[in-house]
């Protein structure tokens, strides 16, 4: 007897299949024509100069741990198919094992982290899709919040031809594709560094708290399409109006965030905090003024203060025991501290 876990991959495989054409194991031709316009960005997983992640790659540290989905229609332009309904929010969260949740043209999820995820050296993040291989890909848009508002989009490009619509079983050349989620087959995933978003006040790039990915909408129609950053049609697989239709959500890793940060030494020479572990309350020792954010592990803001020159006093007797995250800021230059609260 075929188990329900069995099962449920085998139809979402069968799912996958049918959108590349396959039904039945009949398959329909496809003809492959030179690009009229070359790539320029990374090639697909394994190729030379690929900046693809493995989803066993010892860099992620943890993975995405809250989410919430809110689905999109399987044929935006067809609301008879009805919205997409394959797969559950648990199969976004957790580690990319290939058990997905569809999102249906540009459908959406918001992601949350056990620890606030930071501007660390390289990528900062990875999110990870379940293509079959390098060509028949789906793609998404991804961006970036600190408190859970105001989000902030990396800028995706792409260079594929908008003269023709690709269609339901047609492929896509990764080397023109950058900064969209989906460029790479399973198990392989697409890094996101937090350095090539511009600086806003409104986002801080240290204390990351909310990643949403939005489905691309590939139709060639500017009423409906995805747009990248220059205003150019995203042109992907359109339609697939299947109950897995549209980007299908795997997992984010996390390369960064606040259970790995290095206190850089000279932190130690400006701020010191103490007991640590604290119990009810604590203090910070502050060389200059300087603006403090406090986080829990689930990257909730506790509070944000102005820190005087000297000691500063702080009341956590209502606070959840646990590890708490200290975001400092002088002088535009961010620095953190773990404190624990027994």
């Amino acid at each position: 007897m075929i188990s329900s876990k069995a099962w449920y991959f085998f139809s979402f495989y069968l799912s996958k299949l049918t959108k590349r054409g396959i039904v039945f194991c009949l398959l329909i031709p496809t003809f492959i024509f030179p690009a009229l316009v070359f790539g320029q960005f990374a090639p697909p997983a394994g190729q030379a100069g690929s900046d693809a992640v493995h989803a066993d790659s010892n860099i992620i540290i943890n993975w995405a741990s809250h989410v919430i989905i809110q689905r999109g229609f399987q044929q935006i332009n067809d609301a008879s198919y009805g919205y997409t309904n394959f797969g559950n929010e648990v199969d976004a969260i957790g580690k990319a094992d290939g058990f997905v949740v569809s999102l249906g043209d540009g459908g959406a999820a918001v992601l949350q982290f056990d620890f606030p995820l930071f501007n660390g050296p390289g990528a900062d993040f990875v999110v990870f899709e379940n293509a079959f291989d390098d060509e028949f890909l789906e793609l998404a848009h991804v961006a970036v919040s600190s408190d859970g508002q105001n989000f902030f989009a990396f800028s995706a490009h792409s260079l594929t031809d908008t003269t023709e619509q690709i269609g339901s079983f047609g492929t896509l050349d990764a080397r023109k594709i950058h900064q969209l989620a989906g460029k790479y087959r399973a198990p392989y995933g697409v890094p996101f560094d937090l350095d090539s978003i511009p600086d806003n006040i409104l986002l801080d790039k240290n204390s990351v708290t909310h990643l949403k990915i939005t489905d691309v909408v590939g139709i060639l129609d500017p009423a409906l399409g995805s747009l990248d950053v220059s205003g150019r049609l995203i042109n992907d697989p359109w339609p697939t109006p299947f109950p897995s239709s549209g980007f299908d959500l795997d997992a984010v890793g996390v390369i960064h965030d606040a259970s790995n940060l290095s206190i850089k030494t000279t932190l130690a020479q400006n701020f010191s905090l103490w007991p640590n572990p604290f119990q009810n309350d604590f203090s910070i020792e502050s060389e200059s003024a300087a603006t403090m954010q406090v986080y829990n592990k689930q990257g909730e803001l506790m509070i944000q203060h102005e820190l005087l020159s000297g000691k500063n006093h702080f009341d956590a007797t209502n606070w959840n025991t646990g590890l708490y995250v200290l975001s400092i800021t002088v002088n535009r230059q961010v620095y953190h501290l773990k404190a624990i609260k027994q």
